[in-house]
This record gives C-alpha cells, sequence and structure tokens, in this order.
C-alpha cells in the first residue's frame, strides 16, 4: 500500500472517530444540557441520568481513540493542537473528568442541595465540551498563529482568549445547539412520560436553531479567506511542513465543494437530518437516526472544506499541517491500520451488543435505590 494511501486512509479514520464520538457521546453531552430543563423532580432527573449511566463510558473511547489515533498517526497536529489548545483542552478535560462525578456521587447522599450541586455540574459538563469542540472546529478556518523554526521545533502565540473570535464561537453555538438536538431526540426515545414530552418538545426548537446557525456559519464562510497549497507537495514524500507555500485565497474553503460538487451533499445532509428530526419528532427512532445524520454530516462538512489541511497557521502559512506532511512514518501507519483492523471491530461489536441489552425505555417506575 503506498504512503500516499495510507495518509489518506488515516486521515478519513480520523473523521470516522470524530464523527463516532459525536453521535454516541453527542446524546450523552445533550441530555446533560436539557437535564435541568427536562426534569422538574428528583425523580426525573434520575429517569434522566439513568438513560446514559450505563453506555456514556463506553461512549467515550470514541474521544479516546481519536486522541489516540492523532498522537500516532499525526504526531505534528498533537504537538501543535495540545500545546497550543492547552486551556481549552484542559477545560475539556476537567468536565469530562466531573461528568462521571456528577452521574455516579449525585444520588449517593440525599440531601436537596447536594443533589442539585451535582445536577448543575453536570449540566457544564455538557455545555463545556459541546461549545469547545465547535470552537476549536471554527478556528481551523480561521488559522492559528503558529510556526516551527529550522530545527522543526513547534512555537506558538495561542491563547485561549484569541480562540474567542466571531467564527468560532458562531460554530461553538452550532456545536451546541447540534448535541442540544441529539440529546433530545435521545430522551424522547429512552424515556416515557413527562421527560420524554418535554424532549419531545424541544426537538423542532433546536433543530431549527441549528439549521438558522449552520446556514449562518456556511454563508459567513464564503466570505473568509481560505488556505490554498500553491506549489506542488509529494504526497509520498518525508513529512515536514516547511516544505510547501501556502496562500490565501478569497473563498478558498469552497474550492473543494467546487471541484468535486458531490461533496455538497454533506451540508445537504446536515440539514436534511435536523428536519428529519422535526417531522419526525411523534416517532423517536426516526428522529434520533436524523439527528445522528446530523451530527455526522456537520463534521463531515468541515473534514472536507478542510481538506488536505489539518491545522492551518495564521501567523506562518507556509508551516500550515496537512495530512501529506504531518504524518507519522509509512511503516507506523501501517502498523496501526493493522491494530485498528483488528480491534476496531471489536468495539463495534461489544458497543451494539450493549445498546442492545440496554434497550427500551427508562422508566420512573424502574428506577430503585439502586439506580443513579
Amino acid at each position: 500500500m503506498s504512503y500516499e494511501l495510507l495518509r489518506l486512509i488515516w486521515w478519513a479514520l480520523l473523521g470516522i472517530l470524530l464523527i463516532g464520538f459525536a453521535v454516541t457521546d453527542g446524546f450523552d453531552l445533550g441530555s446533560a444540557i436539557l437535564s435541568p430543563f427536562v426534569a422538574r423532580s428528583d425523580l426525573e432527573r434520575r429517569q434522566v441520568v439513568n438513560t446514559i449511566g450505563p453506555v456514556w463510558e463506553g461512549n467515550q473511547v470514541w474521544f479516546i481513540l481519536g486522541g489516540g489515533a492523532i498522537f500516532a498517526a499525526w504526531p505534528m497536529l498533537y504537538a501543535a493542537s495540545f500545546s497550543g489548545f492547552y486551556l481549552a483542552m484542559f477545560a475539556v478535560l476537567a468536565a469530562l473528568i466531573f461528568r462521571p462525578l456528577a452521574i455516579t456521587y449525585r444520588s449517593k447522599v440525599a440531601h436537596p442541595r447536594w443533589r442539585a450541586w451535582w445536577d448543575w455540574t453536570w449540566f457544564v459538563t455538557g455545555v463545556v465540551p459541546a461549545l469547545i469542540f465547535g470552537v476549536a472546529f471554527g478556528n481551523l478556518f480561521l488559522g492559528v498563529p503558529f510556526g516551527f523554526d529550522g530545527d522543526l521545533r513547534f512555537h506558538s502565540t495561542i491563547t485561549l482568549l484569541s480562540l474567542l473570535r466571531p467564527f468560532p464561537l458562531v460554530a461553538g453555538l452550532v456545536s451546541l445547539a447540534m448535541l442540544t438536538l441529539h440529546g433530545a431526540t435521545w430522551l424522547a426515545l429512552k424515556t416515557d412520560g413527562p421527560v420524554a414530552l418535554r424532549a419531545r418538545s424541544v426537538v423542532p426548537v433546536a433543530a431549527a436553531v441549528f439549521i438558522a446557525l449552520f446556514a449562518l456559519a456556511g454563508v459567513w464562510l464564503l466570505a473568509l479567506d481560505g488556505y490554498v497549497i500553491a506549489s506542488r507537495i509529494p504526497h509520498d514524500g518525508v513529512s515536514n511542513p516547511m516544505l510547501k507555500t501556502v496562500m490565501l485565497q478569497p473563498r478558498g474553503w469552497l474550492l473543494n465543494a467546487g471541484g468535486h460538487p458531490l461533496l455538497w451533499f454533506a451540508p445537504v445532509l446536515a440539514i436534511a437530518g435536523a428536519l428529519v428530526a422535526i417531522v419526525s419528532r411523534r416517532r423517536p427512532v426516526l428522529a434520533f437516526l436524523g439527528s445522528g445524520l446530523a451530527c455526522a454530516a456537520t463534521i463531515a462538512t468541515a473534514g472536507l472544506a478542510l481538506f488536505p489541511f489539518l491545522l492551518p497557521s495564521s501567523s506562518e502559512p507556509n508551516a500550515s499541517l496537512t495530512i501529506w506532511d504531518a504524518s507519522s512514518s509509512k511503516l507506523t501507519l501501517e502498523i496501526m491500520l493493522g491494530v485498528t483492523a483488528l480491534f476496531l471491530p471489536i468495539v463495534l461489536a461489544y458497543t451494539g451488543w450493549v445498546y442492545r441489552v440496554m434497550r427500551g425505555p427508562v422508566r420512573t417506575a424502574d428506577i430503585t435505590d439502586h439506580h443513579y
């Protein structure tokens, strides 16, 4: 297998892992975001928590696999993103650490203040990652200030405040609305009674907000300059991001879609998925599939528009990281591909088995002292 094909495969696998995380852990985050609004009593809040209690740990595996894939397949991307986005990553990790604490400890003590504290903690652990992930994607389109010296040592002037620019904030709101929609369809599917009815009423609102923000981000993207590789770059050459020339071009992010019209299906599917969720909100399974499609297609839209860039540099455009100049060696990618081919089916089979065992709604009458 050629080095070029391996790099393409790992770019696709990274996208699949991110989509897997958004679709599975996305409804976990969405449930946390909606919990204060759809659950109005302690029993209802326990009902919401118990919809994700058995599955959230397995869903988070996609996030770990994604981070591992970046570390092993794209080490320069890992070094640049985890160094430059350090405070943002810390906030996400803190939220992901506090989430299990909130889920596990809220029912350990019956005092209302204790449970209210953990309930609001759980809400924050849903909002923070959803918002930051979107802001991070938005910054990819603007580029972030980093570069390399003559010995390929990384340097940057990225700060947390420098990431909070208008377009990335809109992208963050797109992510927040998308995962709120996905959480609403999940709760409509996995609960009954008042919680299911309230969750169902959220679906059209969240879907409409998502569609409006997604369209706004798309129109805004038309006005942004896109990064374009202006020199020849060998697709099977050594990984060195300093061997190419990159320029900014008006509407540059639309070049991929202009050259391959089929790529327009990705944003169309994102909006279609949200519309399916609205139309099918009384058919919870179909609505959940619709919101899952919206999540997958939204990430695919961003990834396809950015291709082949992984992390553009706003201060030194020539140092931008692409899939052609930031990957591990051919041998490393081959070994990783073999390991992935062996273990990914196991992960998928185990995940499918868990969801089959835990199928059906969580009813308040089923919750006992042994539940969350």
